[in-house]
């Protein structure tokens, strides 16, 4: 038997997404060969996780150092907005340097099987976006899964009225996949080829 303060850890290990016992047992055990030190700051930098690193209010994105790169439209193209359900997504499509408008976060996707849904002030924060940026083009970036392809389509009927060009990501995107597993080529083609939804 673990002693007490292990199988804690190990627990803790698990919730980690993708971690299952073993995984969870080998990230224990590899923690428990660190120096004191190591283990010292990281102990500080988890402590003070959620105080020091926060997302935007207006686009949900992180900031940096306390400001929004991402809602600048000095270095942004604000008729654009990317909608997309993470922010560790917004850091994927960064990397394919194909996109250079507005982001925002939805941070839930429609899912009857969990109950999940999108709430009326999610959507009318998003509505009240394209307003004051006067967006031209809203890209949907969600995963081309079930819940993804339902939250996509709501979206799109929630935003008809707004007499705005709607498109979603589709070229070299396989069914069922996730943003996390596409490279960074597919994920460029799939901004260039986006189509109209």
């Amino acid at each position: 038997m673990y002693p007490k303060d292990l199988l804690k850890l190990i627990t803790f290990c698990k919730k980690l997404s993708g971690v299952g016992s073993k995984t969870a047992e080998r990230f224990a055990f590899e923690l428990l060969k660190w120096k004191n030190d190591e283990l010292n700051e990281l102990s500080y930098v988890l402590k003070d996780l959620k105080k020091n690193i926060v997302s935007c209010e207006i686009c949900g994105c992180l900031k940096i150092d306390g400001t929004c790169n991402f809602c600048n439209k000095e270095i942004r193209d604000s008729k654009k907005i990317c909608i997309v359900s993470s922010f560790k997504e917004v850091f994927l499509l960064e990397k394919t340097r194909s996109y250079k408008g507005f982001y925002h976060i939805i941070d839930t996707l429609i899912s009857p099987m969990e109950g999940t849904e999108i709430s009326d002030s999610a959507i009318e924060k998003l509505k009240k976006r394209i307003k004051t940026d006067a967006t031209q083009e809203v890209i949907i970036a969600l995963d081309s899964t079930i819940e993804g392809d339902v939250t996509s389509l709501y979206i799109k009927e929630k935003l008809l009225d707004m007499k705005i060009q709607i498109s979603r990501l589709a070229f070299g995107l396989p069914i069922g996949a996730s943003l996390d597993f596409i490279d960074g080529t597919t994920l460029a083609q799939a901004f260039v080829g986006r189509q109209s939804f």
